[in-house]
């Protein structure tokens, strides 16, 4: 039986791949999440959250800035990020680094 070098590549790819979509997906649900507990924009989380599936994050921060026309963009994009770096932090405590696992 030989070991097949090409076909272990080609599965820890497939692995690596779905898992570094997986935490982006979940970075970006739990940064929205926190900018609505963050921000006084009128928006549930879930209206947020469920947005991230249809449009990218400018085009949700666009709406947000549509919606409540009184809300500084300055601070939006700031609040964004802060709660970006939140998230990302919780999740690394969670689940463990994004960083891709190195073949030994």
């Amino acid at each position: 039986m030989v070991w097949d070098l090409r076909g272990a590549l080609l599965k820890k790819q497939e692995v690596e791949s779905a898992r570094l979509a997986d935490f982006e997906f979940r970075l970006r649900a739990r940064t929205w999440r926190l900018v609505a507990q963050s921000v006084e924009t009128g928006l549930s989380a879930a209206d947020l959250v469920s947005q991230i599936a249809l449009h990218d994050d400018d085009a949700i921060s666009a709406d947000i800035i549509r919606r409540c026309p009184a809300l500084d963009v300055g601070a939006l994009h700031a609040a964004v990020e802060n709660c970006r770096a939140t998230a990302r932090a919780q999740l690394i405590a969670e689940i463990g680094d994004p960083s891709p696992h190195r073949l030994a």
